[in-house]
């Protein structure tokens, strides 16, 4: 089976770049993309027990591997919230399915964003690893728009091996993620 056309990429663009960029000896040191972690949390699923059905059948289909549900792991009595209720959906991709989900997310989702000016750059976590939030989950081409009950958004984490933020920025900005510009 041939290669994620985004693993082309890193494999001969982004390394050599990364290598040329921060000085790394050898090619173990540059940074990847380890797993794409998808969530969605949905306060609504305390009333209304479809709501997470929904939520995985969609995420599911967006990210091209079962999704499942996430649990509650403590009660809050102001939320109605019991312990080991759903309160969630998650799905993380490694490998060649996170290759995928990458390159349709950037060439396909993320410019069928309303009003798009580019991904924020304040997402990072002081680690290298990035989180997008996606308010809207109709931005996937997976997803049809009339079989759609409620507008969920998302959280989408790339965790890489970047031990800077700066480093993991170079590394998504060198696959292609539209970063906004810090001068408008």
């Amino acid at each position: 089976m041939a290669n994620p056309r985004l693993k082309d990429k890193y494999l001969q663009d982004v390394i050599p770049a990364l290598q040329e960029k921060f000085g790394y000896k050898s090619v173990m040191q540059v940074p990847q993309i380890t797993k794409i972690s998808i969530n969605q949390g949905l306060g609504r699923a305390v009333a209304d027990k479809k709501v997470i059905d929904i939520a995985i059948d969609e995420l599911s289909a967006i990210a091209g591997q079962k999704a499942v549900a996430t649990i509650a792991s403590k009660s809050v009595s102001n939320f109605k919230l019991r312990e080991g209720m759903p309160i969630g959906a998650k799905v993380t991709l490694r490998g060649q399915k996170m290759y995928e989900f990458l390159d349709r997310l950037l060439t396909v989702s993320l410019p069928r964003v309303r009003d798009f000016r580019g991904v924020s750059e304040k997402g990072f976590d002081g680690r290298g690893n990035y989180t997008l939030g996606v308010k809207e989950q109709i931005i996937f081409p997976e997803i049809s728009i009339e079989k759609v009950r409620n507008i969920t958004g998302m959280n989408i984490t790339f965790v890489t091996t970047a031990q800077t933020d700066e480093e993991g920025h170079e590394l998504l900005k060198l696959f292609g993620m539209p970063f906004a510009n810090k001068n408008k």
